[in-house]
């Protein structure tokens, strides 16, 4: 599983740097757009859901019917040895496929307690299966075939969308571009070489615009047919036009073909649908990559345009039974670097194939929520502030400048504090009070330059309760 996670990170550090380097930034020019993006960074922490069939065996979504030769496309099981017959098998899934348990209200309810302010669905992954009622093709979850479609909450990203939006979360539908289910992306005429489309498009122009009509297609019904969506978070960023400057990204992804799929036609649709609509055309650098993505990592530094890092709450993105999960100390540090550098963490649970999640989940949502109901000031609506941080202490500042925050983190789950704490702000301005947050003592400090020596009563050295990290607030 490591050396497996070990190459899942090398890929999306190698496919978002471009990405990140901000090279090819374009920011919005629509007012609408703007204020959504300036909304979804005052959210700071969302979650990120992988689900489909794949869930019933256990393995990585997707990757495993992509015919190349790395870590973490691996097949495994009774049908491992041969690639055509694993395709069947997981495809077959469809007709098991049946999460019971499935009860979107028991997610909200957790992920709100947490302090979660959005949500990411994975509507369609790269294997094609969709978990909305597409009417583009019956590999679907309200398909016939597939026995969950029988239950009244089988169209499920609308049920997702619904139960998450009436408790005022921002609501974001991750759609992959390449499908390798569709005939016109995987043309059963060729064999799959690797995860791009088999057949040259420039050759076949018929068979690419039919690919573009039914990658339009479904994202028009995700836009007209789902409620509010705020964010359009679109995957596989091989699929793209192919130019010159892109040669570091073709070798990267094994892209030779110029796989453009018209996103100025797209964009336009589902902004005429869903006004403001923040649309993240995720390594693909230029007007519709609204924000990045950095995948699995922290920014050493904070980056000059909005970003989110995409994160897995346990070692995989789909569900794998016995994975080993974050702890609450590493989540919430996680975050606290995350917000410190200006960014978002969307935070990823895969759901099972009943329908629900590892209570492990569920314990590290609720050991979040207690800490963020007593530090969140310093969280939401927050911006990064120099020096970002000092040691093992990260600073926020207020939207309006008139406070500081100092995260100072623990190495244990138990704050423990010394006598003096220093807090090295980097700013002379003259601090009027200082704070420490879930406590009721009264602190006394002393001020030169930029530097605060805070004065720790010993009642709350140890003790206090305070878990995680202790958050300072100083007002000016």
């Amino acid at each position: 599983m490591k050396n497996i996670i070990a190459c899942i990170l090398v890929l999306s550090l190698l496919s978002v740097a471009k990405a990140q380097e901000n090279d090819g930034y374009v920011k919005p020019t629509d007012t609408a757009v703007l204020q959504k993006i300036a909304q979804w960074q005052d959210l700071k922490f969302g979650l990120f859901m992988h689900w489909g069939p794949y869930s019933e065996w256990g393995v990585v979504e997707s990757w495993s019917i992509c015919p190349e030769d790395e870590g973490w496309t691996q097949r495994k099981g009774p049908y491992s040895a041969n690639y055509n017959a694993y395709v069947k098998a997981y495809e077959n899934l469809q007709t098991t496929f049946n999460p019971t348990h499935f009860n979107p209200e028991k997610w909200v309810k957790a992920a709100k307690d947490a302090g979660m302010k959005y949500v990411v669905f994975t509507t369609k992954h790269h294997d094609g299966f969709c978990m909305f009622d597409t009417k583009q093709t019956d590999y679907k979850v309200t398909d016939t075939k597939t026995p969950f479609s029988v239950n009244p909450k089988s169209n499920v990203a609308s049920e997702i969308f619904t139960a998450f939006r009436k408790e005022n979360f921002m609501i974001g539908a991750y759609f992959s571009k390449p499908d390798w289910h569709s005939p016109y992306y995987w043309w059963p005429y060729f064999p799959p070489k690797d995860r791009n489309v088999n057949y040259d498009p420039a050759k076949y122009p018929e068979r690419w615009q039919q690919f573009k009509d039914y990658t339009y297609n479904q994202i028009q019904e995700l836009m007209t047919g789902y409620g509010k969506i705020d964010i359009l978070w679109l995957d596989g960023g091989w699929v793209r036009p192919l130019n010159k400057s892109d040669s570091i990204v073709a070798r990267q992804m094994g892209s030779k073909y110029n796989q453009d799929i018209d996103m100025p036609k797209i964009a336009l649709m589902a902004r005429a649908k869903q006004p403001g609509l923040i649309v993240v055309d995720r390594a693909v650098a230029g007007p519709y990559e609204n924000y990045t993505t950095p995948e699995q990592e922290v920014p050493s530094a904070p980056l000059s345009h909005p970003w989110e890092t995409c994160m897995t709450m346990g070692n995989s993105w789909s569900y794998v039974p016995g994975d080993h999960y974050k702890s609450s100390l590493q989540i919430v540090q996680l975050l606290v670097k995350i917000v410190s550098r200006g960014g978002n963490l969307l935070m990823n649970i895969g759901p099972g194939p009943d329908g629900d999640w590892d209570p492990e989940a569920y314990k590290r949502l609720t050991d979040i929520g207690k800490w963020i109901k007593i530090n969140g000031d310093g969280i939401y609506s927050s911006k990064s502030v120099a020096p970002y941080s000092s040691g093992n202490i990260f600073f926020t500042q207020s939207a309006g400048g008139d406070n500081e925050y100092a995260f100072l983190l623990s190495n244990e789950n138990e704050v423990v504090l010394p006598q003096m704490v220093s807090i090295k702000t980097g700013n002379s301005r003259k601090v009027k009070k200082v704070t420490l947050l879930g406590t009721g003592q009264k602190l006394k400090w002393t001020q030169q330059g930029g530097d605060i020596s805070v004065n720790v009563p010993k009642a709350i050295q140890k003790g206090s309760g305070l878990l995680y990290a202790a958050v300072f607030k100083m007002t000016y």
